[in-house]
């Protein structure tokens, strides 16, 4: 997505909104102090478990894995002694604050600008109940200019009757045994996770459910099941569900040599609309390779849906394809970071909807994104990338900064 075009006009204005951006965004937002509630909680540096923040170490996902906290079985920390053993209260409320900020510039026959400052606020959460239990909450305070509302918010049990099985239980992303979106470093998202075909509200992105993780001879074994219609607001009947269909996915995992792991999934899908049925089926591969300073993640997700209109009688199959490439460079004891992602989704009738704020419809969304980060504080970084539409052949500049305080 870096595709230089239009000109000296378009660098000019670049160059004017780079400047621009560091001025206006690396602003004084809060005071650092590392990024709680986690290296607060524990007295250590963000770097043990993000590399840059939000992407993680090895740590940092055995950390998440044992419910956000050093060992599953580790004590209480922090809390009260109320002289209730069946009582683990923090001390303190244990609430971290993330804000997200940007200037954007547009280029495709003609140049604009946008300040976004603030893109997002967050509020995050996590604490222990007890030895096994523990909980998470990310809500968005502010996003877009408007208030967000509850995101990622679960509760997780570790060793489930003492085998090594994991459960989640509340909102998650359905792609959070594939790559997680909110881990990524660039602005540009995964494009095939919030594909929306025609009328139904399934994606790869947030939804209410259950999710059991296991270690079942060398592979681990995710198997999820969801409502499949997002995270909207109850019904008048207090429903969160308004179809008696359920999304049911499995995935299976495995590191093949150290460094290199692979995996596979398949999904189910039934959502209705004034009685008439969808059914919708995916299947996906994916494969990650570290090596040194490098990582490189692909992607691939086939899709068909048997009547993503809801229109009953002469409705026609309609298939979709699509995935990413994501590279990342992050060298050892240096602040600067990398990235580059390409995205493809296609679908072979004109159901797809995939850009955020951009035309549903269409049949194909292809982009290309490449930039740069630098860590200015271990919980304060700014970053810089193109991203090059493909389809409508525009490229979209983005300099940002993400803290966390």
């Amino acid at each position: 997505m870096s595709r230089v075009t239009q000109g000296g006009y378009v660098f000019s204005t670049l160059r004017r909104t780079s400047l621009l951006a560091l001025v206006v965004l690396v602003m004084p937002l809060a005071e650092a102090a590392g990024i709680p509630v986690f290296a607060r909680r524990y007295k250590v540096s963000c770097q043990l478990c993000h590399n840059p923040v939000p992407a993680l170490t090895a740590f940092g996902e055995a950390f998440a894995g044992n419910g956000f906290r050093m060992s599953a079985n580790e004590p209480a920390r922090d809390t009260i002694n109320t002289g209730d053993p069946l009582l683990w209260l923090p001390s303190d409320l244990p609430l971290a604050f993330r804000l997200d900020a940007y200037a954007q510039a547009y280029a495709g026959g003609k140049a604009a600008t946008d300040f976004q400052g603030p893109y997002t606020l967050k509020v995050l959460g996590s604490g222990s109940i007890s030895r096994k239990l523990s909980w998470y909450v990310y809500a968005l305070l502010l996003e877009r200019g408007e208030y967000g509302g509850v995101e990622d918010a679960y509760i997780n049990v570790n060793d489930v009757g003492g085998k090594e099985v994991d459960l989640m239980v509340g909102q998650f992303q359905l792609s959070d045994p594939l790559f997680k979106r909110e881990l990524r470093l660039m602005f540009e998202d995964y494009a095939i996770y919030r594909a929306r075909i025609g009328d139904d509200p399934l994606t790869l992105t947030y939804d209410r459910g259950a999710m059991a993780i296991a270690e079942v001879a060398g592979f681990t074994v995710t198997g999820v099941v969801a409502n499949g219609n997002g995270i909207g607001s109850a019904q008048s009947n207090r429903h969160f569900d308004n179809n008696p269909g359920k999304v049911g996915m499995l995935r299976l995992s495995r590191d093949l040599v150290d460094g290199f792991r692979v995996g596979g999934f398949g999904l189910l899908s039934r959502n209705s609309s004034d009685g008439v049925d969808n059914k919708a089926t995916m299947f996906g591969a994916d494969a990650t390779l570290n090596r040194g300073p490098l990582e490189v993640n692909l992607q691939y997700v086939h899709r068909e849906d048997d009547d993503p209109a809801f229109a009953g009688a002469g409705s026609t199959l309609t298939r979709t394809d699509g995935g990413f490439a994501e590279v990342l460079i992050r060298p050892v004891n240096s602040r600067w970071f990398g990235f580059g992602l390409y995205n493809l989704v296609k679908a072979d009738r004109p159901y797809l909807d995939v850009r955020l704020g951009g035309p549903a419809g269409i049949q194909r969304y292809e982009s290309a994104t490449a930039g740069l980060g630098y860590l200015v504080m271990r919980n304060f970084k700014i970053s810089a990338e193109g991203t090059w539409d493909m389809e409508l052949e525009k490229t979209r500049w983005t300099f940002g900064i993400v803290t966390a305080f």
